[in-house]
């Protein structure tokens, strides 16, 4: 085994969940300000470094900066982070658009990747500005899922149903105009596209669930296959859009059917449950660049736990020859829930600060510890191996 990560500045990065999509009952959400981690940057990235967390996920809330209009900008929301960010040395990897855009723009309009791209020409700019460096970037997160939820289950924005496909076109559209105008304008632009990993499985022998469950593991593909030009090419995708591809993997990615619907999600313990290791071997075989756990975690005590399984089945890929380039705490601050603002312990750090620091849920903690130093001595091996 001689892989050794260098896409991150830390194997494991911290992920602050920075959604911002309109429920649909109208309410705009911005989990930046909820958890006050837009007044808390500094501290959050000097809180992760002690925990050698040195790389991180983090939000440019667009519906902020371009409030105002097309063409006006605002970068009062992000410069905080962007220069606490400088100071403390963390590396930052920026979602420009985490489900929510401007009132202003009609998503389906026939500008909005262009209006995309402008407004991400202008954030590549201003990053250089600030850190003399080309940014780092998730354009759309989660491409897939906004198209579930935005455009088949109107969930939250756009609101509609029975409309997925053509929210998935529209935002690979807008992804691949933003990369290629943020390259042009900011060469050493580096983007990645996270998408959910999956598996859905039906009765044996039901047919009724079988097509079902196939069509959505096909769809699984769909949105990096548009981006790289193997699927729907007169969208413009090409095989050198993407630096590198991120996978969310939570606890309940995994579903069996029941006359088509979702019933519940798998066990792990399940037979037809599909090892982690074995799906990301499959994004790296199918793909063929670097790929990382771009999201994972777990609610309440289970939290190490967790962390135990995602970290064992990455340290299994590695060591199979996939090339797992790191693995993200996402969310790693704990936050209010989006449908009820429900408090949702998932995080390293718990939300309310108590004397001026976050609370660190203990066990994850320990356990992150205790992962760190594993992958410390694996790529240790590594680098004997090759020397």
């Amino acid at each position: 085994m001689t892989f050794r990560p260098s896409l991150f500045r830390s194997f494991f990065l911290g992920g602050f969940e920075c959604s911002t999509h309109v429920r649909k009952d109208g309410r705009r959400l911005d989990l930046i300000a909820a958890t006050h981690h837009d007044l808390l940057a500094e501290e959050d990235y000097r809180q992760l470094a002690e925990h050698g967390i040195r790389a991180v996920r983090d939000g440019v809330r667009w519906h902020l900066v371009q409030q105002a209009g097309p063409g006006r900008y605002d970068w009062s929301p992000v410069l905080p982070l962007l220069r606490a960010a400088q100071r403390t040395g963390t590396q930052v990897v920026w979602d420009l658009c985490h489900y929510g855009w401007p009132d202003w723009l009609d998503f389906f309009s026939a500008d909005f990747p262009a209006r995309f791209a402008d407004y991400a020409v202008a954030f590549a700019e201003l990053c250089r500005a600030e850190t003399g460096e080309a940014p780092t970037l998730c354009p759309l997160n989660e491409i897939s899922f906004l198209a579930w939820a935005g455009g088949e289950t109107g969930h939250f924005n756009p609101c509609t149903h029975g409309r997925g496909p053509e929210v998935k076109r529209q935002a690979v559209a807008a992804t691949l105009a933003a990369v290629k105008a943020m390259r042009a304008a900011v060469p050493g632009t580096r983007a990645f596209a996270v998408e959910p990993l999956i598996n859905t499985v039906g009765r044996p022998g039901v047919a009724a669930d079988i097509e079902p469950a196939e069509r959505r593991n096909a769809g699984m593909w769909e949105a990096w296959d548009m981006l790289l030009g193997r699927q729907a090419p007169e969208l413009g995708g090409s095989e050198d859009i993407l630096d590198a591809i991120g996978v969310n993997f939570y606890w309940n990615n995994q579903w069996w059917l029941h006359e088509g619907r979702d019933a519940a999600p798998l066990s792990v313990f399940d037979e037809r449950w599909v090892p982690l290791r074995d799906l990301l071997a499959r994004v790296h075989s199918r793909y063929g660049r670097p790929i990382f756990v771009a999201e994972s975690s777990i609610e309440g005590d289970r939290r190490a736990l967790w962390l135990r399984y995602v970290a064992d089945e990455v340290m299994g890929a590695i060591r199979a020859g996939t090339p797992v380039e790191g693995i993200c705490l996402y969310p790693v601050l704990s936050h209010p829930g989006w449908d009820n603002d429900r408090y949702c312990p998932n995080g390293l750090l718990e939300m309310d600060p108590k004397h001026g620091r976050r609370p660190v849920h203990a066990p994850l903690a320990q356990e992150l510890r205790r992962q760190q130093a594993v992958f410390a001595g694996l790529f240790a091996e590594g680098a004997e191996a090759a020397a």
